[in-house]
């Protein structure tokens, strides 16, 4: 059975993969930089005999694996490459070499599992029919989304993919499992930069300053209206600033206070009804009370949604791989990614991989400095993705 030799073949490839991923990871670069991680994965398609590689957006990688009667059917798989600015606190022989970056949400696991994915598929390729295309991408991690690059570089055409399936890893599930959600699964996110200008002065005289540290603390209260007032509770929204500056003293009041933060919520409209609110609320507030405002909303990802009906598919495939105790059904996330980019345009399914180990301590959170995974479900990471790939183009 073809199931059984991907396993094999999975199994096979364990060690290979595993150092792959530990290549990258002791090597990270950030988003659009990724100029050596795109050389190493294409070193490595090429070692495979895979010879239809089309560079995208500069750093991002295209190819293809043709099978029996490859214009039948054709399929995406994708990763994505970049790291973070994060400066790492593991100490394994692995740890990053390039100093405050660091793979700090897996990325290195997904490049090296769609590595895995694709060696397996390439051997395999005589005994399913359609083509797999495989999508290696830059710069999730920051707007606009290598996604969005990609997909204006044309990475889903010539030839277009029916749908697309993409895996991230989940710290909070154990290693041997996986986990899907049909239909809303992720957030949309927007990027908040907002700047209150007062007048400062000596802390003692507030009759002579107009104070922005005190109007952009009742502006920063008086948002959360957004959420707690004015959205459908129906509706999912977050709205968090995680960055004040207000450089002054104890006794020293500054001109002007920056504030960032972020915006998430999972229907469109209402995002650009909120959107509209906050600048509303905000002037309101800042203006009435005597101070200036500067609001620049970013629109970043949009909110992703998998397709019904092939997540089903992909599901019921996972089972038949894994058994039907190591599939999970997730919760809608607040979090974004921006395979969301891809799933606006063809059908989509994104699904998570169990990482966790608490027997080894393996349990941090993405983007963390403590972050790390368990390396043994890189053999499913791999296996799954090839399985799911191969399950699809099945289904005509």
């Amino acid at each position: 059975m073809l199931k059984d030799r991907i396993k094999s073949l999975a199994q096979a490839y364990k060690e290979e993969v595993i150092a792959n991923r530990r290549h990258l990871h002791a090597n990270p670069e950030l988003s659009f930089k990724e100029f050596k991680t795109a050389a190493f994965v294409e070193e490595k398609l090429q070692q495979m005999g895979i010879t239809e590689i089309e560079s995208k957006a500069t750093t991002g990688w295209s190819a293809l694996i043709k099978g029996k009667n490859p214009e039948k059917k054709v399929i995406a798989l994708r990763a994505d490459m970049d790291a973070l600015p994060i400066v790492e606190a593991n100490e394994v022989p692995y740890k990053s070499q390039s100093p405050g970056v660091m793979h700090a949400c897996g990325h290195d696991a997904h490049t090296a599992s769609l590595l895995g994915a694709a060696k397996i598929l390439n051997e395999v390729k005589d005994q399913f029919e359609g083509t797999i295309k495989l999508i290696f991408q830059p710069g999730e991690e920051l707007v606009p989304g290598g996604a969005s690059l990609m997909i204006k570089d044309k990475v889903l055409e010539n030839p277009r993919p029916s749908s697309i399936i993409g895996q991230h890893v989940m710290p909070m599930i154990p290693a041997g499992k996986v986990g899907f959600r049909p239909g809303l699964y992720m957030a949309s996110t927007d990027e908040i930069y907002i700047t209150v200008k007062g007048k400062g002065g000596h802390g003692a005289m507030p009759e002579t300053f107009i104070d922005p540290v005190l109007i952009a603390s009742h502006m920063i209260v008086a948002l959360q209206q957004i959420v707690s007032r004015v959205a459908n509770p129906k509706i999912p929204s977050v709205l968090s600033f995680g960055r004040v500056e207000a450089y002054g003293a104890t006794n020293v009041i500054p001109n002007e206070v920056k504030i960032q933060g972020t915006f998430r919520t999972l229907d469109e409209s209402w995002r650009a009804k909120a959107h509209e609110k906050m600048v509303q609320i905000a002037k309101g507030i800042v203006e009435g009370m005597g101070g200036e405002l500067d609001f620049e909303i970013r629109k970043g990802y949009p909110f992703l949604k998998n397709e019904p009906e092939l997540t089903a598919r992909s599901m019921d495939a996972a089972r038949e791989y894994l058994g039907e105790e190591n599939v999970l059904d997730l919760d809608i996330w607040m979090a974004a990614e921006d395979f969301a980019f891809y799933s606006q345009e063809i059908d989509g399914c994104f699904y998570r991989l169990g990482t966790r180990n608490e027997a080894r301590g393996i349990t941090s959170g993405v983007h963390t400095p403590t972050f790390d995974i368990e390396e043994d479900a890189l053999e499913i990471g791999s296996g799954l993705m090839a399985w799911l790939a191969v399950s699809e183009l099945s289904k005509g």
